[in-house]
């Protein structure tokens, strides 16, 4: 896997500070997305155990709420074989930071049924992610004035919520 960008304290892309992965490769290409050159899979740096490393001290201040991975698209399948492992030494070494993602598929549809997106590591990494903001951008359906995304048809899901019980539950930040 390559990444385009990692910010260190980020404060646009999920709740208090954050370190920010954007991974590379997206099939959605979404028309306005601003983010275009991270489509490319073969855009960007390539993931390796030392940006693991990183991105891990990254984290270890008190004041880092979390990490939040964006893209490209951290659920193509692909991604996600990358990711997963990460992930579980994210989760491991600060069980106390939320992982947040940002993904055009949307859960119901493309995550929890089959589809294209669905692979090995999809449930593992859903159960490792706390808050996932689901739906492609849609540029005809931007508001600049909602909390952590960019259409009004994207959802914040509180994953665990949803993954422990029988519906979807939202996150409200407007």
């Amino acid at each position: 896997m390559n990444y385009g960008e990692i910010k260190n304290c980020d404060i646009a892309d999920g709740i208090g500070v954050r370190v920010s992965l954007f991974v590379s490769g997206c099939t959605h290409c979404c028309e306005g997305c601003f983010n275009k050159m991270t489509w490319d899979f073969g855009y960007g740096k390539l993931f390796t155990a030392e940006t693991e490393n990183e991105l891990l001290e990254m984290l270890s201040p008190d004041y880092i709420d979390g990490l939040t991975l964006l893209g490209g698209e951290p659920m193509e399948p692909d991604n996600q074989r990358a990711l997963v492992p990460f992930l579980r030494r994210v989760s491991e070494k600060f069980p106390t930071k939320s992982i947040w993602c940002y993904t055009g598929c949307v859960l119901e549809k493309h995550l929890l049924a089959e589809s294209h997106w669905r692979c090995e590591f999809t449930d593992e990494m859903l159960s490792m992610i706390d808050v996932l903001v689901d739906g492609e951008f849609i540029l005809a359906r931007r508001n600049i004035s909602l909390a952590f995304r960019g259409s009004d048809n994207q959802r914040i899901i509180d994953l665990k919520k949803t993954l422990s019980g029988s519906e979807t539950v939202l996150i409200d930040f407007d």
